[in-house]
């Protein structure tokens, strides 16, 4: 090991003078308490160093020792029902080691080591193995299997297995003769650097859809699984109740959610309420596929730069295994901050807003790690990535947010008078966009209806007539409209409340298939082209309105059970009775 000393010390940089023979990205100890560190800067003067844990009462003088390797992170069983923080240490080992907060220089080992886990060899003596290829499996959790994996870079002939049985994560199960002859020894947990994409064997088209249950994101603007997302809001938007929906209730295998930057009480909560919720998929806890990554404002800084990537690494470890696994990352501008601060420790030129000018690179290098892949063992996995997004004072021009619309292809813009008029999800229908629209159309039509996307654009175009006609109705108000422009903003009003707005707490309506979301645009458009014809006949819209249709189709998310939709059939019969009604009293 190469060992040097701390020469100056700026919050979380330190420096060191002279040649030191480390290498960039090189992990390395700092201190006489060990605290974990990168390098980040090297020339002949002097090399750079961030520590990710807090330097309180480091000295110059102090050493500092290379470890040869890369900042990894530990892949193995045991990821799954885990909380970490950035640099992936256990947060409950060490809550028991030394209760509330952090010591500097804490040495946990990220999985349990001396737990035994059941495991099933899935080779034999003589097999040749590639890179990527599945050696064992163990059952994780009651809902996951974990599948042990050739590390990437390494293959051979097998030499020798171990019987079926209980191993730790470092026991060697498998050894491998490589093409040099020399052994290696393959065992449940392999270690991977976090900054560095694992590979694949080919990247697929993103042709799916990651169905949420939530209408304004499956029917508005899906998301394809493999897929990115931006979640961009003020404060009380409703961004983390957001993500919490779509970790309970999207068809991902595995969830992986970061806490990056946020309030101490705030991820308290999500921990709390992860680990009560129940996980509608399985019967079973939430947290059975789940890992949690919390690196609350109050912990070190570079540890937050640090989390997104060590989240990500995690989910594409699970991505290789065959998996689908979605990322939260809540928020992506807590993060940009964290690198904000950094750079300006660096005292590198600050670019707009005081972020340093490569944060669009940034950026796009934790996005780019999404897709829909072929992994090395020949399965289908993917990773999609729900980046929440904090503008301050809610300015979506600000530089976080507009470099993060360059990378991503959805973008649900959550707006605070939604919010506080207690329209859940608070997504903007006018601002939001996904470009994913004409990927998935195939698969709408093939597994829900040929007319989804049509309805789709029906239900779309009234409400952008909507919006047009409001800065009409804001200037001279609406009576002086037209009956059919009237009717218009009743269809809309039909869309917004009875389609769009979603009761998180009501059992029928906290998740909805898609089939119930096709037949809901349906109804509304079919009661919209009635009474057009009514309108068209002279009747006044004031009395279209009194036949209590327009809150019969509001109401028709609780009063029909997902698993009921024949009751459908009575609206259709109701409108028909009611409108025709009124055309054979204009005859």
């Amino acid at each position: 090991m190469k060992e040097s000393a701390v020469w100056s010390i700026n919050g979380p940089v330190v420096t060191i003078k002279g040649a030191t023979g480390l290498q960039m990205m090189e992990m390395v100890y700092v201190g006489k308490k060990r605290l974990i560190g990168e390098v980040i800067n090297i020339s002949d003067a002097r090399t750079t160093i961030q520590v990710y844990e807090p330097t309180t009462g480091l000295a110059p003088g102090e050493p500092v020792i290379g470890t040869d390797g890369p900042l990894c992170a530990t892949l193995g069983p045991g990821i799954l029902r885990n909380i970490f923080d950035g640099i992936q240490r256990p947060l409950k080992e060490i809550s028991l080691q030394s209760g509330a907060f952090i010591p500097e220089g804490s040495d946990v080992p990220s999985l349990d080591m001396e737990k035994k886990w059941q495991v099933k060899l899935s080779v034999q003596k003589g097999d040749q193995l590639s890179e990527g290829q599945i050696f064992a499996v163990t059952q994780e959790t009651p809902v996951i299997e974990h599948r042990a994996m050739v590390p990437p870079g390494l293959s051979g002939e097998v030499v020798s297995v171990v019987p079926e049985g209980e191993y730790t994560v470092n026991d060697a199960l498998v050894v491998l003769k490589d093409k040099n002859g020399k052994e290696q020894e393959l065992r449940l947990a392999q270690k991977w650097p976090i900054k560095v994409r694992r590979p694949v064997a080919e990247r697929l088209p993103v042709d799916r859809p990651l169905i949420t249950g939530q209408r304004v994101i499956d029917t508005l603007f899906p998301m394809a699984k493999g897929g990115t997302a931006a979640v961009p809001g003020g404060f009380g938007a409703g961004k983390t109740m957001t993500q919490h929906q779509l970790a309970k209730w999207s068809d991902a295998d595995i969830i992986i959610y970061i806490g990056c930057g946020e309030r101490g009480n705030e991820m308290t909560q999500v921990l709390q309420e992860f680990s009560e919720l129940a996980d509608p998929k399985t019967g079973s806890l939430l947290t059975d596929r789940t890992a949690l990554i919390a690196n609350t404002s109050n912990m070190p800084v570079a540890a937050r730069e640090a989390s997104v990537y060590t989240g990500i690494t995690l989910a594409e470890y699970y991505r290789d295994m065959g998996y689908h696994v979605a990322v939260m990352a809540d928020s992506t501008s807590r993060w940009a901050e964290a690198l904000r601060e950094i750079s300006g420790r660096l005292e590198e030129m600050p670019a707009e807003e005081g972020y340093p000018a490569y944060l669009p690179s940034r950026i796009s290098q934790f996005y780019e790690r999404a897709g829909y892949m072929k992994t090395l063992c020949g399965k289908e996995g993917s990773v999609s990535i729900i980046g929440a997004v904090s503008p301050q004072g809610a300015d979506f021009s600000e530089p976080v947010t507009q470099n993060t619309k360059r990378f991503v292809r959805c973008f649900w813009a959550l707006d605070k008078a939604l919010a506080y008029a207690r329209h859940y999800p608070a997504i903007n229908w006018n601002t939001s966009y996904s470009e994913y629209l004409d990927d998935l159309a195939p698969w709408y039509a093939e597994h829900i209806s040929p007319d989804f996307m049509q309805r789709r654009r029906e239900i779309s175009s009234l409400l952008l007539e909507e919006n047009k006609l409001m800065e009409i109705v804001k200037l001279i108000g609406s009576d002086v409209l037209p009956d059919d422009q009237k009717l218009i903003l009743e269809a809309a009003r039909i869309i917004r409340v009875g389609l769009l707005q979603q009761n998180a707490y009501h059992q029928e309506d906290t998740y909805v298939p898609l089939p119930k979301q096709l037949k809901m645009m349906e109804v509304i458009l079919y009661f919209y082209e009635k009474a057009k014809q009514a309108v068209a006949r002279n009747i006044p819209i004031s009395e279209i309105l009194e036949q209590g249709l327009s809150d019969r189709l509001v109401k028709m998310k609780y009063d029909i059970p997902n698993a009921n939709l024949e009751l459908f059939d009575d609206y259709y019969k109701e409108i028909d009775r009611k409108i025709n009604s009124l055309l054979e009293r204009a005859i």
